[in-house]
């Protein structure tokens, strides 16, 4: 025993670990059964999520208008979104504002498929708030969802009763504008793979109006949970459009074709460049510019200017409009057709807000499983991040259980015996009980990051374990009686054991504070570390011992139960013959069988038999 302060604490640590040890029936089954109940109960309370979530300050605005509303309308409503998000966060919080209104012209260099601007009557607006705003992304959000309705329908009210619409009709309309956020931050983007929110039901099929009916009904499943926000479509699936049907024998009377007929509808309601390309070249500069001749948008606003639309002359003495050989009407169609699998499919999105994405991703199962069993061909799956959410969970759980499995067969190799390496792995319900209490308290989810920090402690824990338990068979080994070699390895590794986890767990706390900006991210790795290394580390100290004394007590006897035998002296387990301990020590190149030190006189001095099991404890004898 050391001297001084600290030798007074390990006096006291020795005198507490030899009451473990005492107590030992009572005391291992009761740190089994409390890890247990902590696991099953506070664990299963635990919040699951692919990644932490995080305030990154910056966030996506997705507002799409009236399907068929044209690009100057959008712009328009792209600038009062833009002071409504001002007059809430706060005159001068808004550091930086960008995004799109309406679809890019197909020249421009930009993948429509990263952008992901559907037509002329969607919006995207991208908001980077102010260092040091105090401003909340998600609170933020929350007020907005209020806001943007309450503003900008009265607004888009007003403007189509001045373009003709009658009040009821602008009012529909203007109930049709809908608005959603979407991730700002790389990291969340890149997790949903390629889904704009980190929920989306998807139901695909080779008739897309079964696909689609079914989605109605998850859709007013869905729209029940209050733990839900912006669940829409993400198709536009009623787009307006202008039906022109051709009466094919007024046409063949008057000699005009169906791709005659359509090519002057196309010119006129697009542009020429939908029909053939007409480039100019600069002679100068040798730079070719595309000329189109296209009406403009605000000069075709009704069907009836689209029935006098002049045809092409199939004789000088016929002058022909679309009305002379075709009807005119209003329809619907799907505005964007999206495909997987060469199958048409229907999506609807939604953010969670208010709980993890584990309950969210539980209550939208349950929601489409209330919306009935799926027409016959249509398939519904569940993407952004639940799919790779459940796998990550299953693959990291898979890999704790590869690791703890890999950690025996390593020490078993390394002490040559079984008992000592389960004795090791002693110590990890311990760290696995401290990473969900941790995680509970702070109220911090399961996720990629904790599960690492999980891996980590359970390194360090089994580390501790080993140099214990080394400690412990080196007394052993002197003579000492198993309960007793227990208590003083524990004494003697005391002062590392405290050194090693002391050291880890203040380096973990910066980390875990996440004080710096994007660092709350790697935040719950900290915690878990922390959790998991205070609580394995009185398991290693206090409890180890004694599972350490139970194991080594103890003996299999053909087919009965693990009986007591009492206190057993070392013998090591080793069957190489250059192991002076070991029953299979030949005493060195020298010697030879039958010679007093070679191979059968060690045997017999040591009174084993060369048939002995490898791992092996004798009993001591006793008077």
């Amino acid at each position: 025993m050391q001297k001084g302060f600290f030798g007074r604490i390990q006096r006291v640590f020795v005198r507490i670990v030899g009451f473990t040890v005492a107590w030992r029936w009572a005391v291992v089954p009761a740190y089994l059964a409390v890890c247990l109940l902590i696991l099953v109960l506070v664990g299963m309370a635990l919040g699951r999520e692919l990644f932490p979530v995080t305030d990154m300050g910056q966030f996506v605005l997705r507002f799409r208008m009236p399907p068929g509303t044209t690009y100057e309308l959008t712009r328009e409503a792209w600038i009062e979104c833009l002071r409504t998000i001002q007059e809430e966060a706060g005159a001068g919080n808004i550091e930086i504002s960008m995004g799109f209104a309406g679809q890019q012209a197909p020249n421009y260099a930009m993948n429509n498929m990263i952008l992901f601007m559907r037509g002329p009557d969607d919006g995207q607006m991208r908001v980077m708030l102010r260092d040091g705003s105090g401003v909340g992304v998600f609170d933020l959000q929350e007020k907005l969802r209020k806001a943007l309705p309450e503003r900008l329908k009265p607004w888009l009210t007003g403007v189509l009763v001045k373009e003709g619409y009658t009040a009821q009709e602008a009012e529909e309309r203007a109930s049709q504008l809908k608005f959603g956020f979407e991730p700002g931050d790389i990291v969340s983007e890149v997790m949903s793979f390629g889904s704009p929110t980190p929920i989306e039901v998807v139901a695909s099929s080779t008739h897309l109006e079964e696909a689609r009916a079914f989605q109605e009904k998850v859709m007013a499943a869905l729209q029940g949970i209050e733990f839900l926000r912006d669940v829409q479509f993400h198709q536009a699936l009623d787009y307006p459009t202008v039906q022109v049907n051709i009466d094919r024998q007024k046409a063949n009377l008057s000699g005009v074709s169906t791709e005659l007929a359509g090519r002057s509808v196309l010119e006129a309601t697009s542009s020429s460049r939908m029909v053939y390309r007409n480039y100019w070249i600069e002679k100068k500069s040798g730079r070719s510019y595309q000329v189109q001749v296209q009406t403009p948008v605000s000069r075709m606003t009704s069907t009836s200017q689209v029935e006098t639309l002049p045809l092409e002359k199939v004789s000088p003495s016929l002058n022909l409009m679309v009305r002379d050989v075709a009807t005119i009407g209003k329809g619907t169609m799907p505005g964007e057709f999206d495909r997987t699998q060469m199958q048409r499919y229907v999506s609807i999105t939604a953010n969670v807000q208010g709980t993890d994405l584990g309950r969210a991703a539980k209550l939208v199962e349950d929601a489409v499983q209330r919306a009935g069993k799926p027409p016959k061909g249509v398939q519904v799956e569940q993407r952004g991040q639940i799919k790779p959410m459940n796998e990550m969970f299953e693959a990291l759980g898979l890999g704790l259980c590869a690791s703890v499995c890999v950690i025996i067969v390593l020490l078993w190799a390394y002490f040559q015996s079984f008992r000592l390496a389960l004795i090791s792995i002693g110590a990890v319900p311990g760290v696995l009980s401290g990473v969900v209490l941790i995680l509970f308290f702070t109220r911090t989810t399961l996720n990629i990051e904790s599960f690492m920090g999980t891996i980590m402690s359970v390194g360090v824990s089994v580390s501790n374990s080993v140099m214990l338990i080394t400690f412990t068979m080196m007394e052993w080994k002197k003579g000492a009686p198993v309960h007793d070699s227990a208590i003083r390895g524990a004494g003697e590794r005391l002062r590392p054991i405290l050194m090693t986890a002391c050291a880890m767990t203040i380096g973990m706390v910066p980390m875990s504070l996440g004080l710096e900006s994007g660092s709350k991210m790697e935040a719950p790795l900290g915690m878990a570390v922390i959790g998991g290394l205070v609580l394995s580390t009185f398991a290693t100290l206090l409890i180890l011992p004694a599972i350490y004394s139970i194991i080594m007590s103890l003996r299999l006897k053909g087919s009965l139960p693990f009986v007591y035998l009492g206190d057993v002296k070392f013998v090591q387990p080793s069957i190489d013959p250059d192991d002076p301990d070991s029953l299979y020590f030949d005493g060195g190149e020298e010697n030879y069988p039958g010679k007093e030190g070679g191979k059968d006189g060690q045997a017999q001095k040591n009174g084993q038999s060369q048939g002995q099991h490898p791992d092996h404890i004798q009993q001591q004898n006793t008077p």
